[in-house]
């Protein structure tokens, strides 16, 4: 979202989580890369003002809000600390979210309001060992028993695992794919290994497994062999909000590069006033306009047709190239000092990185935009403008 055409209610949102960024995650963030540290009371803190249930109904200790807000949540986050927007991210959209729209009205009453408040931290499993990329080739299965469901299997490399109190977890059932809500009080349910990053470093990061772990039939999430239908569903949204992450990075990258580039003298002159240094500065500064636009012309256009694989895709695909290609020059306009471990611009790389690998790698979301051009001209007779 721009904060140049920000509703009121946007803006108070966007001056909420600035102050917010500002007291509480910008003097941590250091720390949390460094050690590897989720802050949980800060996580929590989120949910006591109302960030974490953003696009949820207040009935169900929600605020009521769309995806627009929920966009300037993650944006400042990402700004802040990108480590603790990615984690905000898998709980708040692709868990809290999801939870919400294909809940049962007893999952709703039940879980929602406690993911909401922060008490809990939720989590989305979805990637296995030997199904990445192609996810639905998924291996761990969930077989129907006297009042639910057993579900035996492994999930890795899935954010807030090593925390999370509930989670999402899409099994085989016969050949189609179930969502069901485990808790991580479950029987059977154990945690693995806590995987050390390159980047996002304080994002907590592992493993689960599934040994014979009973689920009731009341925390199957919509219908069983709906699982493809509740992934499809929810992927776009994932893939415009975690730009806004980047979006984030870029911004703070940007920033850094100008101020650094002001002060620092060369031969008598701050090299901001060098010729190379102000074409790198207009080249930062023209991909972030340009991811911006992209981003909120995806966002409109996914918050009305929720199945937009086109525009959701090509948002994540250039957002994350972009602050990748933003950190890179912010560290180059820094020079050493912006290659030590201590310097902000060097953490804001390695947190770009991942925007290329997470929520469908730059290969797959090339194949994704290709694909439904091809396809929207054979259907239409036309390019899709």
């Amino acid at each position: 979202m721009n904060p140049e055409t920000d509703s009121e209610t946007q803006k108070m949102i966007r001056d909420s989580i600035r102050n917010f960024v500002a007291k509480e995650i910008s003097p941590i963030a250091r720390r949390i890369d460094r050690e590897d540290e989720f802050p949980v009371d800060v996580f929590r803190n989120l949910g006591k003002m109302g960030f974490l249930g953003v696009t949820v109904p207040e009935k169900y200790g929600g605020s009521g809000l769309s995806y627009n807000e929920q966009a300037i949540i993650q944006e400042e986050l990402g700004y802040g600390s990108a480590s603790l927007a990615l984690s905000y991210g898998a709980h708040s959209n692709l868990c809290l979210d999801s939870l919400y729209r294909n809940g049962s009205e007893e999952i709703r009453k039940s879980y929602v309001p406690r993911l909401c408040s922060g008490e809990w931290i939720g989590s989305l499993c979805l990637t296995e060992p030997e199904s990445g990329s192609d996810a639905l080739a998924m291996k761990t299965s969930a077989v129907k028993t006297d009042g639910g469901w057993l579900i035996n299997g492994s999930k890795t490399l899935i954010t807030n695992a090593p925390y999370a109190d509930l989670m999402i977890v899409y099994a085989r059932t016969g050949d189609n794919l179930s969502a069901f809500v485990v808790l991580g009080t479950d029987r059977g349910l154990s945690r693995g290994k806590k995987f050390e990053k390159m980047g996002m470093r304080g994002s907590p990061t592992g493993e689960l497994f599934f040994d014979r772990v009973f689920v009731p039939d009341s925390r199957v999430l919509g219908n069983i062999g709906d699982g493809r239908k509740i992934i499809m569903s929810g992927l776009n949204s994932e893939r415009i909000i975690l730009s806004y992450l980047f979006l984030g990075i870029q911004r703070r990258g940007i920033e850094q590069a100008i101020q650094y580039s002001s002060s620092r003298r060369q031969s008598g002159v701050p090299i901001g006033e060098m010729g190379l240094i102000q074409e790198k500065l207009a080249y930062m500064h023209t991909r972030y306009r340009a991811s911006r636009l992209l981003c909120d012309d995806s966002l409109r256009k996914v918050s009305e047709n929720p199945m937009d694989v086109l525009s959701a895709a090509s948002a994540i695909l250039y957002t994350a190239e972009a602050a990748e290609y933003v950190a890179r020059e912010a560290i180059q306009i820094w020079g050493g000092m912006g290659y030590v471990s201590d310097s902000e611009v060097e953490r804001l790389l390695r947190d770009a990185i991942l925007g290329q690998i997470g929520a469908g790698t730059t290969e797959i979301r090339k194949k994704l935009v290709g694909h439904e051009l091809i396809k929207i001209y054979k259907r239409d007779g036309k390019f899709p403008e």
